[in-house]
């Protein structure tokens, strides 16, 4: 599949809405069988993308990316943990299109989960800056523009996680994909679907795309980062920025409120600290054949475990390869 959803939902997007396709679509959905229960699914996003790299992160950047591109922006400056995947995946995918990646590092719990996402980014080619803390990225920002402006120009400042507007477009685009799968049989529709939520805008893209693809699916937003505002309210009002950028680029749809609740059951101690019952799912999940990380997913996959069995469950994996 070449042409996105949303293309082809709105044809006037594709003169107004740049797109360039980075991974294979649709991914693919199964019922994962020795969990415990027998209505739990898995939409397996861990292969999506290339060079061996994938996950969420990229189809986030089929959006920004292109958006860049026709802005002429050479430089980024972003932000993320010391073991961000979003910071990687930018460089890696930005560098193909000639954009510079220059990335602020504030501190996380070190395992060496973290220790070998370093290493990866110290090969990567992005510009790392240490910045150690929230208010000290905040602080070192004016300093970090200036420092990798070219010329005149200030680099172009991405949120973590890739989660602006145009970023979140990626997962109302995988919402829509799930919509074409639900109607095709591959599944029943799913009651709920359970993501891990670290910026917001897989959840709140992922509750828009099926909004306009007539699911009714409660999106269940498992929050693991306790630093940025990931509440319910804060999750919907970022969906509601992404279905404005479609608008004024040209799409012209009425679709009832996304279904969107965040939780912070699993958040545990914070971003990076391990939980015991998401290492618990994690052994779970590689008995169903998923691997998934310490921080983000297997937290995730806890609540899928947990969720309340008055329907279908789908387990939304957004990790991917490390190579």
């Amino acid at each position: 599949m070449t042409t996105p959803q949303l293309h082809r939902r709105f044809p006037a997007l594709e003169r107004t809405l740049p797109f360039l396709r980075l991974g294979d679509a649709p991914t693919p959905v199964r019922k994962l069988t020795g969990t415990g229960r027998d209505d739990l699914w898995c939409k397996d996003d861990s292969g999506y993308g290339s060079g061996g790299w994938g996950g969420n992160k990229v189809r986030k950047l089929e959006w920004l990316l292109p958006e860049l591109r026709r802005r002429g922006v050479r430089t980024v400056l972003t932000v993320g943990a010391t073991g961000t995947n979003w910071g990687l995946a930018a460089t890696l995918y930005g560098r193909e299109l000639g954009i510079d990646t220059v990335i602020a590092l504030v501190d996380q719990p070190e395992d060496e989960h973290v220790r070998e996402q370093l290493r990866r980014l110290r090969r990567s080619g992005a510009t790392l800056h240490f910045t150690r803390s929230k208010p000290l990225t905040m602080a070192a920002a004016p300093w970090l523009f200036l420092r990798h402006a070219r010329g005149l120009r200030l680099p172009s400042y991405l949120p973590a996680g890739g989660s602006a507007p145009i970023g979140v477009l990626g997962y109302v685009e995988a919402g829509l994909e799930l919509g074409d799968q639900v109607e095709a049989g591959e599944l029943p529709e799913p009651r709920c679907i359970v993501t891990a939520v670290g910026s917001g805008g897989t959840a709140a893209g992922l509750a828009l795309g099926c909004a306009l693809a007539g699911l009714r699916s409660q999106v269940l937003a498992v929050v693991v980062n306790e630093t940025l505002p990931l509440a319910t309210v804060d999750l919907t009002r970022l969906a509601g920025r992404a279905a404005a950028v479609l608008r004024r680029r040209g799409a012209a749809f009425d679709i009832p409120p996304p279904r969107l609740t965040s939780t912070r059951a699993h958040l545990g101690r914070g971003y990076g600290h391990h939980t015991t019952e998401a290492t618990a799912a994690a052994q779970v999940a590689e008995a169903a054949g998923l691997h998934l990380d310490p921080v983000y997913t297997a937290k995730a996959f806890a609540a899928a475990l947990t969720a309340a069995p008055d329907g279908p469950v789908l387990f939304l994996n957004t990790y991917g390869p490390r190579t």
